[in-house]
């Protein structure tokens, strides 16, 4: 009995191992598929140029039932010299907060995915936030910080004919 469960045990190995072995896929590789700065930045733009982030938000320790909606109206985004930092023109509404800033704003990457990174930055008449936004597949979400709240965001990105922004 000890035998056949040796030969067994060889033969679901051997059968599993060419399996495998027989795939004829020959995958690329990782430096074939990543794609340039350029054309993350290039695909950037393009998801956010123009485009509308609606969606809701939650505030920690009250009641995540209810979710808020939040839309944040972005008519542009280009590349600033500085560093890893974006110029956003966006009209931001949220509760009773309706107004269009012109905001530097600094976008890091994990891999292929932008993080759209506020580390005590001071929006002229909304206050001061932290947050991480990831963008991807026309998604956003994240997590954001002002005085003593915080809470996480998330929703779509649509996008807009270019009259709509203006």
């Amino acid at each position: 009995m000890r035998r056949f469960a040796f030969v067994f045990a060889a033969a679901v190995v051997v059968t599993a191992a060419s399996a495998f072995a027989q795939d004829p896929a020959t995958p690329q590789s990782a430096e074939e598929k990543k794609p340039s700065q350029e054309e993350l930045f290039d695909k950037f733009k393009e998801t956010l140029n123009n485009a509308t982030l609606v969606g809701n938000f939650t505030v920690l320790g009250q009641d995540e039932q209810t979710l808020r909606p939040e839309e944040y109206t972005i008519s542009s985004v280009q590349k600033l010299d500085e560093g890893d930092y974006w110029l956003f023109k966006a009209r931001i509404k949220y509760g009773d907060t309706d107004r269009t800033i012109p905001m530097p704003l600094e976008v890091k990457w994990a891999g292929t995915t932008p993080v759209i990174t506020l580390d005590n930055v001071t929006i002229p008449g909304l206050g001061t936030f932290d947050a991480r936004v990831v963008i991807h597949d026309n998604q956003y979400v994240g997590t954001w910080r002002h005085g003593e709240k915080g809470g996480q965001l998330f929703g779509v990105i649509e996008h807009n004919d270019a009259a709509e922004t203006e």
